[in-house]
């Protein structure tokens, strides 16, 4: 017995003494790899859309900008369904460093109003804002050869005609969901809710007259209003906006404190570390300042407004209270 602890004893000294020899080379290469530059590989931006969707186009008018201030090429992961979690869930478990997300109004606030019960995940904690890019106004759309004109001609036919009172979404815990709602609680008329797949046979009800009325993306319905086909009642944001100067607001037409923007930013896994969000950040607000950048977001309906990691992820925090609030009083939450 005696033999035998003593030679556990020349053995457990043995592989001390190999643990301090290899403590040093081990504290070198930690060190060695968190000094690695970065990034070090392309960026993968994971979006939830289709190619050519809103994510898409802002994430390319961007390549060019990011390429030359951080030195590596991107690429678009495209991940649709799921209510946004596929292309979530992919991020987050790559905890690369190098993928990132495009996020919105829906999947950051109205999506947490509307759908209470979304079991552990919170895209605000696992997936949090690093920096917003840019809005979209929403517009309210009937269809082009409504005899409506006007906001007031809207909700008086509404109310003379509360059967045909219905409107569309692109899908429940969308901002098109809740403007619609919104609207309806502000101008103390009642509404249905017509939920679809997606933004294009949303506007297709319009079209067809299967609803009454839309509030969604202004680029969405841009084409078909300026073909007639659309028309265009006002706009969501408190303020004109320079890609549709004589489309009044639809608070100049008496429905109060409307002010909605579909916004866009840019989110990371909470793994990643802060200097990598923070350089990734600040190219980003930087290229959203870019006249060119400008005029392209322009061209496709977006306005830029930028906002860096702290303001924007406080700014997320308002936008979960307002709609959770809005939500509630329409009861348009789902357990």
């Amino acid at each position: 017995m005696g033999a035998r602890r003593a030679r556990l004893r020349r053995e457990h000294r043995l592989m001390r003494r190999r643990s301090l020899l290899a403590a040093p080379a081990l504290l070198a290469a930690t060190r060695a790899r968190a000094q690695q530059p970065w990034p070090d590989r392309p960026l993968r931006f994971v979006i939830s859309a289709q190619v050519g969707g809103v994510s898409d186009i802002f994430i390319r008018i961007l390549e060019n900008r990011i390429r030359e201030h951080l030195g590596q090429t991107l690429y678009i992961d495209p991940r649709p369904g799921g209510g946004g979690m596929i292309a979530a869930e992919s991020a987050i478990r790559a905890a690369d460093n190098h993928s990132f997300t495009v996020n919105h109004i829906a999947s950051h606030a109205i999506s947490l109003a509307v759908y209470r019960n979304r079991g552990a995940f919170d895209p605000n904690r696992e997936l949090p804002g690093i920096c917003r890019l840019a809005r979209l106004p929403n517009v309210l759309i009937v269809k082009g050869d409504s005899p409506i004109t006007s906001v007031a001609e809207l909700v008086a036919f509404i109310k003379a005609n509360p059967r045909l009172a219905n409107f569309s979404s692109a899908s429940s815990g969308t901002s098109s969901h809740l403007s619609g709602l919104l609207f309806a609680e502000r101008m103390g008329v009642d509404v249905t809710h017509i939920p679809y797949r997606g933004t294009a046979p949303s506007m297709q009800a319009v079209l067809n007259g299967q609803v009454l009325f839309n509030i969604d993306n202004a680029p969405v319905s841009r084409a078909l209003v300026q073909q007639g086909a659309l028309r265009a009642l006002g706009v969501s944001t408190a303020e004109r906006v320079p890609t549709m100067p004589d489309l009044p607001t639809l608070q100049e037409q008496g429905v109060r404190d409307f002010d909605v923007s579909s916004w866009y930013g840019i989110a990371a896994p909470a793994a990643t570390p802060r200097a990598v969000t923070d350089r990734l950040s600040g190219v980003l607000v930087d290229a959203m300042a870019d006249p060119d950048i400008i005029r392209r977001f322009r061209d496709v309906g977006a306005e830029p407004w930028p906002l860096p990691t702290d303001a924007y992820r406080a700014f997320i925090a308002g936008e979960v209270a307002r709609w959770a609030a809005v939500a509630q009083a329409a009861g348009a939450t789902v357990d």
